[in-house]
């Protein structure tokens, strides 16, 4: 049967493809712009047609109507990662989550540890060979896919078909539904003084010739904004945005010096402007690939000088970083932050940074602190940290002592909080 005949027998109405969910399913759905609009939008209108139904993806990035505590009896949101549309039902009790580093998503998926029932993606038009391109990002879905028992696509002329591991044949396919809208562009990170003060400092410390992962953020696109002169930058990321475009563009990015796939950028998943995503179709020196490749700190750090760029919200005086919840409260989730870490620390030349303003809510609270609030979510640990920046500096912790430490974290704290952390510092014996 020719591969075409085989896209026309599946190919059907959004309406009629959700019918492949059963009762008590979970349904895995790829990271942001990944997500099929189609097919969500079908399952929430038929929602209260179904019995204790998850959907469970990292991002999300439009709010569909089972983003809704009445019916998560129906169906509910289950989260990898909380973005701004699921953070309020985490925050709220009606949303659940779970947390794992981004890199083990499909190892846990692959041991059955998290289910996978259906999943539902979006997809680029079919080649002449019957294979589509999960372009924008296969992330975890490539290992649900091997997992479930049902695979529907949301087929989009405007998705691009990029090379790498990102691809899934016609014959593998349950059921598939077309559309044409335009894909939900994001666009860069409102950046201040303040991130521009924190990108300086870290773009200073990044030679050329470094490998970056770059994660998403104001600081770390003001980072990106600063590397446009440097030269034979080399990306092993998992997003892929428009600052590395602008780079690309810029000439700084060429993948020449990369020790580790020499000539190819690598990421699993994508999030920027059309202008981006065109920039993925038939690239041959990009490559979309699983998280368990992009992420894994052993591979990852075949890289020599790979610089990691990542956030926190709060961070202690033994580095411990809060980056993903406020408090108990979760905010966003694990995500890469640890992968990368120690992705970079095992580098040959490595350089893992951890950015974050000196202070939040208009300079009245610091974000170095003697201890995390209770509860917080310690995303990437003591034993990792390694360069923490702020506007006011570089404090390089690998290696140090507790009290070198702390004097260099207090160093790099806003000045008008310098006095009260240096009192906790001594009334906890570390100064």
């Amino acid at each position: 049967m020719s591969v075409q005949t085989l896209y026309q027998q599946k190919r059907m109405s959004a309406a009629d493809a959700i019918g492949v969910v059963m009762n008590g399913d979970t349904v895995v759905v790829p990271t942001a712009v990944g997500e099929p609009p189609a097919l969500l939008t079908a399952l929430s209108d038929a929602r209260r047609e179904f019995r204790n139904v998850s959907v469970s993806q990292i991002l999300p990035v439009r709010k569909y109507g089972y983003f809704d505590p009445d019916t998560t009896g129906h169906v509910r949101h289950v989260a990898y990662f909380f973005s701004g549309i699921s953070r309020a039902g985490g925050q709220e009790g009606w949303t659940d989550f779970i947390s794992a580093n981004f890199s083990e998503l499909p190892d846990l998926l692959s041991r059955r540890l998290i289910p996978a029932d259906v999943v539902f993606s979006m997809a680029s038009p079919m080649d002449e060979h019957g294979f589509f391109s999960l372009s924008l990002a296969p992330d975890y879905t490539m290992a649900a896919i091997a997992q479930a028992r049902a695979v529907v696509l949301e087929v989009n002329p405007n998705v691009p078909f990029a090379n790498g591991n990102c691809h899934i044949h016609v014959s593998q396919v349950t059921a598939l539904t077309e559309s044409d809208d335009a894909l939900l562009e994001v666009g860069l990170p409102k950046i201040g003084p303040v991130q521009e003060a924190i990108g300086k400092y870290v773009a200073d410390m990044i030679p050329d010739g470094a490998t970056l992962q770059i994660g998403y953020g104001g600081i770390p696109d003001a980072v990106v904004m600063q590397l446009t002169h440097k030269h034979d930058l080399g990306v092993h990321t998992e997003m892929i945005g428009d600052g590395i475009m602008t780079l690309v563009e810029a000439g700084a990015v060429t993948n020449r010096k990369k020790n580790y796939l020499p000539g190819k950028m690598l990421a699993t998943f994508a999030l920027g402007s059309n202008k981006l995503y065109q920039f993925l179709h038939r690239n041959p020196a990009v490559e979309m690939h699983p998280v368990g490749f992009t992420n894994d700190p052993y591979l990852a750090g075949q890289n020599d000088n790979l610089h990691a760029i990542n956030a926190t919200m709060q961070i202690d005086f033994m580095g411990q970083c809060g980056s993903e919840s406020l408090g108990f409260t979760p905010y966003s989730g694990t995500g890469g932050q640890t992968d990368f870490v120690r992705a970079a620390n095992r580098s040959n030349g490595g350089k893992a940074f951890i950015v974050l303003p000196s202070t939040a809510k208009h300079d009245t609270i610091s974000r170095i602190v003697p201890v995390l609030s209770p509860g917080t979510h310690v995303s990437t640990s003591k034993n990792d940290i390694n360069y923490v920046v702020t506007e006011f500096g570089v404090a390089q912790l690998r290696g140090k002592t507790a009290q070198q430490r702390c004097e260099a974290l207090i160093a790099i704290a806003h000045p008008d909080f310098r006095g009260e952390l240096r009192e906790a510092a001594k009334r906890m014996k570390l100064l």
